[in-house]
């Protein structure tokens, strides 16, 4: 069956370094857009980067733009994400998604805690 897994939660300090990981099975990872969303206390879940099927594009919602990196190994079919910099406001539950047409897979979800 369809799995994707995030792994790589924690607590840092504000300007601190955290990766993420999103282990993949069970669909042809290589031929969906995946993606990270997040969602904080009382907010909405809001998108935080995307990269194509093929790897080729990736994007950012604009408040992390130059501090988070994603990526994705096809041959591991597992995507990262990167986080430096590092603010308390990226504090969330970060969920893996992929998606293909009208095929939508999601994770458990993982939590981010960025507090001095």
């Amino acid at each position: 069956q369809v799995q994707l897994v995030e792994s790589g939660e924690g607590l840092v300090q504000p300007g601190g370094s955290l990766r993420l990981s999103c282990a993949a099975s069970g669909f042809t990872f290589s031929s969906y857009a995946m993606s990270w969303y997040r969602q904080a206390p009382g907010k909405e879940r809001e998108l935080v980067a995307t990269i194509s099927s093929g790897g080729g594009t990736t994007n950012y919602r604009d408040s992390v733009k130059g501090r988070f990196t994603i990526s994705a190994d096809n041959a591991k079919t597992t995507m990262y994400l990167q986080m430096n910099s590092l603010k308390p406001e990226d504090t969330a539950v970060y969920y893996c998604n992929a998606w293909r047409s009208r095929t939508d897979y999601w994770g458990q979800g993982t939590q981010v805690t960025v507090s001095s």
